[in-house]
């Protein structure tokens, strides 16, 4: 008996290697930020997606699109908060992070990488508009911008977004 929206077992054994990887490398940066390592770098944006772009080997169609814009725009605030660019740029650096981000989406669709009708990069830079907004009117926490360029940052978000996929890869398929 065929299933209307059956998933393959080699998809759904991808998926569940995705949902590892993203789980392990979510541990790792969390064991790392309980130790203290790197804490003096603002490095939690990039680590956050450079490991959702470690993951994507196993299905480019889920994270490939957010890891990229993600990494992208994870550079813009290590190059200011790191003092590569100085901190009257940060506007502009994160309209360029964007735009290669944007850019590099667009590339992957054209490319067949990506479904040309994905929303997520939407709601990326809608989310950043949000908390740059909300930044800049003083209604985040006081130490929101710490967490967020800390390891436990792209540990904490790892785990969950591992978690979400573990969910989302279907179980056992009976």
């Amino acid at each position: 008996m065929q299933q209307l929206f059956s998933v393959s077992t080699r998809s759904r054994a991808n998926n569940l290697w995705q949902a590892c990887v993203l789980l392990l490398l979510g541990v790792v940066l969390l064991v790392v930020a309980w130790l203290g390592w790197l804490n003096a770098y603002p490095i939690g944006e990039v680590a956050l997606g450079l490991g959702m772009l470690a993951a994507t080997p196993f299905n480019t169609r889920r994270l490939l699109a957010a890891a990229w814009l993600t990494t992208m725009i994870g550079l813009a605030g290590f190059f200011v908060f790191g003092h590569v660019l100085p901190g009257s740029q940060l506007l502009a650096a994160h309209v360029l992070a964007i735009a290669l981000g944007l850019l590099g989406i667009q590339w992957m669709a054209r490319r067949g990488y990506i479904s040309i009708d994905t929303l997520v990069p939407s709601l990326l830079v809608l989310s950043v508009g949000v908390v740059e907004y909300l930044q800049a009117a003083h209604l985040t926490p006081a130490h929101f911008l710490s967490f967020a360029l800390s390891l436990w940052f792209p540990g904490i978000g790892l785990c969950v977004l591992g978690l979400l996929m573990l969910a989302a890869s279907g179980g056992t398929g009976n």
